[in-house]
């Protein structure tokens, strides 16, 4: 006579295996595709660029962060009012695990940053806060 020994084990022990070596369909590593690009004209900085490894993300969100300064033609900035922080973002749609972005940011000025004096971006920060990454582009712009 043969003995057969049986284990049980309970259902959420069971499911908490096969969910640990099951491998996840949705996995996420997002990342910038090269390195965004920034454009300055007049008195705003266009940073455009692409993401992917979102997986199933219906949607990522885009920061962009700049310092801007207004400098003479000796590379000086007479003014400690000719310089400013400024930000913007958006919402972009996620097609097929990737998402193309373009964010505009403006500096204002008083009194207005006009020639010979010209505006010049620096230290420009990308932002994808949902998954936590960013890559910084130095300038100038």
């Amino acid at each position: 006579m043969r003995r057969h020994s049986v284990f049980l084990v309970p259902a959420s022990v069971a499911l908490g295996i096969v969910g640990f070596l099951a491998p996840s369909a949705g996995a996420v590593s997002a990342h910038f595709v090269g390195t965004p690009t920034a454009t300055a004209s007049g008195s705003s900085l266009t940073v455009k660029g692409k993401e992917a490894g979102l997986g199933n993300q219906q949607s990522v969100n885009i920061s962009v962060t700049a310092d801007a300064q207004c400098v003479n033609r000796g590379g000086q900035n007479p003014s400690a009012g000719n310089k400013q922080s400024t930000g913007g973002g958006g919402v972009f749609p996620v097609q097929n695990g990737k998402a193309n972005f373009s964010v505009t940011v403006t500096a204002t000025f008083q009194p207005k940053c006009s020639p010979p004096m010209s505006l010049v971006w620096s230290n420009v920060v990308v932002t994808d806060t949902g998954n936590g990454i960013s890559v910084t582009l130095p300038g100038p712009f």
